[in-house]
């Protein structure tokens, strides 16, 4: 391909490209192919995206932009008030059994009073002496003046080595009173009890509170990390102590921007998301589009000295590509609007409204304020026309080219495709080596194993389950016709694992509502059995309509509400994918490929991020809802970096042949697409920050499968299939190289 001169510039993608006039008297840019992904499309689009690139760009129109996305990001920040999301990962469907069980459990007479347990035991492991046992006559008269309820107490275990004493606390009060009784009680029972003693209040509304409690700074504190994080790797990418300030606040804005509209959202549609996620997926994918653009922009400040043409150039020529697997990655989150699990579904919607607001505000305000400032934000590194050109501009366009074949990128890429066949052998058996995580592993976290670090609560629930019975703590809870209560306690009590059941009051409606204590471990293995045990022994009970929920089986439901939502979502994001890289590549053969790699280097990143929770930081089993949110991220994520990798192979295809065209292209985009998948891989793992294990295992899992696709699937793998394969991984078109032989 003849090197472009210095006086004529064409849009790249066809012959009948016009030539763009050169602005302020400089030269425009070479017309080279585009490091960063597809190339500006020619004829209307081609023409829209010059015209906007030039008002994004322009001497003053480029302060209108900056100014008026400043000022419309500030005020929906600042205009919109939504309470956010309706509840958190945990929220199950109205249909499911345990919330028709709940809804119906709320109306009993009394029911507005939940149960508030302090449980005591010496320090020392020893059994209560008579004189601790008077000390727990004073902590029931001291939690009753405090709750202004009944206390009820003492209760000695029988292994004489604990006592129970419990009052109640008004569910229906708003959190922050719950909040304030709950402090107050805790406060009195550490007040009355010995220094030899152990005070733990515990119960639902103790629990509730301990998550509030845990959440309260969390997000300040992910949201801290997070800047921290990506604000170092941009000084590192960048060795600027200015550039990186800039997409950081246009990023940080956007963030603001979103977490405003998705907690709108959230309130109006009654979504259930964490907003944790959402921050994370703003920050990392903003940094990414920048990350793309301005690793252009650097390019083309080689090529001239106009900073504004420069900018131009690269807007126009990574904007196609952005906006590519933006689209891309937002259609994947929307398939989720076919989840049946209300957080999969609301974060479905709140990731893509953050996501679009990512890419609006990388494209506009983050361009227009590059435009603004000039080429000096990279000081000390300034990329000046002259350092690059020896020889003149087709030297440099020259110089260029070698540079996509020797840099250390496209050095790996030559070495994987001279032995093409063992570097794709030995990358598919190190993936399956890492997918073996996934081999014995238990779905499900029990209640106690649901938090990052130990709390009142389940410091309670643990000390009640060893000296009162596991299930103690959490009973199943069953719903009948009052009718059938009595022959429905019999039932119950026939089922293996339950040790009484009995009722607990009657609603105005005519149910009757049933306490069935089990000897299982709330949420473990073998509560879920005795609650598919309850399940099958009461639905038998003729006109008894009995449903069984209570926190065992709401997990039980979760997990069965999971497993659905991963068979009927992760074939439609699959098939978002497909259609995208078939549309972009014209080909059959190569997105089949690239989409088994894709699902293959999924799997094994959950194996992966499961041998580093079990190895590193004891995570005992996968939380049920991590598998699709993880599949939905590293699919989608993923393929960006497919998108800017293989479209580039195919355009260096029609010139150097598939191979060498892939190893040009794994040159070219090597570097910004490693360094875009570190941020975003360090993004995701500053989610453990938060204190909810299942936040902590998807960042885990995420940001470990990141940097696998990175490093290992872009760089090894793909260059290695498209050697073997060879031109047909283009089929059914070929590359013009081959159409000219």
């Amino acid at each position: 391909m003849p090197a472009p001169t210095p006086t004529s510039h064409r849009h790249r993608g066809g012959d009948s490209a016009e030539p763009v006039a050169p602005v302020d008297g400089a030269s425009p840019a070479p017309s080279d192919t585009s490091a960063d992904g597809p190339e500006a499309p020619a004829g209307p689009v081609g023409r829209l995206s010059a015209r906007i690139a030039g008002t994004l760009t322009g001497r003053r129109s480029a302060w209108v932009v900056l100014g008026v996305f400043v000022v419309l990001l500030l005020a929906v920040m600042g205009g919109l008030r939504g309470a956010g999301p309706a509840s958190g990962m945990d929220a199950l469907p109205e249909t499911s059994e345990s919330s028709r069980a709940a809804a119906i459990a709320d109306t009993m007479e009394g029911n507005r009073y939940q149960p508030v347990f302090a449980v005591v035991t010496r320090e020392d492991g020893s059994a209560l002496t008579a004189e601790d046992q008077a000390a727990v006559e004073t902590l029931r008269a001291d939690l009753a003046e405090v709750s202004g309820r009944d206390a009820v107490g003492p209760m000695p275990a029988e292994d004489g080595e604990a006592d129970l004493v419990m009052t109640t606390v008004d569910s229906q009060a708003d959190k922050d009173a719950i909040d304030a009784m709950i402090t107050d009680l805790r406060a009195a029972a550490e007040d009355s009890a010995a220094e030899q003693l152990t005070v733990s209040v515990t119960g639902g509304p103790a629990v509730g509170s301990d998550i509030r409690g845990a959440f309260a700074g969390a997000n300040f504190t992910l949201l801290a990390v997070t800047i921290s994080v990506v604000a170092v790797l941009l000084l590192l990418t960048y060795r600027s102590p200015v550039l990186w300030l800039a997409p950081l606040a246009v990023v940080g804005l956007a963030d603001g921007a979103a977490g405003a509209v998705t907690d709108t959202l959230g309130e109006q549609f009654s979504l259930a998301f964490d907003s944790g996620v959402i921050s994370v997926l703003v920050f990392g994918a903003g940094t990414n589009y920048a990350l793309l653009l301005i690793s252009r922009y650097r390019e083309e400040l080689h090529d001239t000295g106009d900073h504004r043409a420069a900018l131009r150039s690269a807007w126009t020529r990574t904007a196609p590509a952005i906006i590519a697997s933006n689209v891309t990655v937002v259609l994947a989150l929307l398939t989720l609007l076919a989840a049946v699990m209300p957080a999969t579904r609301g974060l479905g919607i709140a990731a893509a409204a953050g996501l679009i607001i990512a890419v609006i505000a990388v494209l506009f305000p983050l361009t227009a304020l590059l435009a603004v400032v000039g080429r000096r934000v990279f000081w000390p590194f300034v990329p000046k026309p002259e350092e690059a050109r020896s020889a003149g501009n087709a030297g440099n366009a020259a110089t260029r080219r070698d540079d996509a074949e020797h840099g250390p990128f496209a050095a790996v890429a030559r070495t994987v495709t001279r032995r093409p066949a063992i570097a794709a052998v030995v990358s598919v058996l190190l993936m399956g080596v890492l997918a073996t995580g996934l081999i014995g592993t238990r779905v499900g976290l029990s209640q106690d194993e649901q938090f990052a670090s130990a709390n009142e609560s389940s410091t309670g629930f643990i000390a009640m389950s060893e000296h009162y019975g596991a299930g103690e703590s959490a009973p199943h809870q069953i719903v009948v016709r009052e009718a059938a209560a009595d022959s429905a306690a019999e039932a119950a009590e026939s089922v293996p694992g339950i040790d009484r059941a009995s009722v607990s009051g009657t609603t105005p409606d005519g149910w009757a509502v049933l306490s069935a204590v089990g000897s299982s471990e709330p949420e473990s293995p073998g509560a879920i059995e005795e609650a598919e045990r309850l399940r099958d022994s009461l639905h038998a009970l003729t006109g008894a309509d009995a449903l069984v929920g209570g926190t065992t089986a709401s997990a039980m439901d979760v997990r069965s509400d999971s497993v659905r939502d991963l068979l009927v979502v992760a074939p439609m994001i699959l098939a978002v994918v497909l259609i995208v890289l078939m549309g972009l590549l014209r080909a059959v053969v190569a997105p089949l490929v690239l989409l088994t790699v894709n699902v293959a280097s999924s799997v094994a990143a959950i194996g992966l991020g499961l041998w580093a929770g079990r190895l590193l930081f004891d995570i005992p089993a996968l939380d049920v809802t991590v598998p699709l949110l993880a599949f939905l991220f590293l699919v989608a994520l993923g393929v960006d970096y497919t998108i800017f990798l293989v479209h580039r192979a195919r355009h260096e295809a029609a010139t150097h042949g598939t191979t060498q065209g892939m190893v040009r292209a794994v040159g070219s985009t090597g570097v910004v697409i490693t360094s875009a998948g570190v941020v975003l891989a360090a993004v995701f793992a500053a989610l453990g920050v938060l204190p909810l294990v299942v936040l902590g295992q998807l960042g885990l899992i995420v940001g470990l499968g990141v940097l696998l696709d990175t490093l290992l699937v872009r760089t090894v793998l793909v260059p290695a299939l498209f050697a073997l394969i060879g031109d047909r991984m283009w089929w059914p078109s070929r590359p013009a190289a081959a159409q000219r032989d």
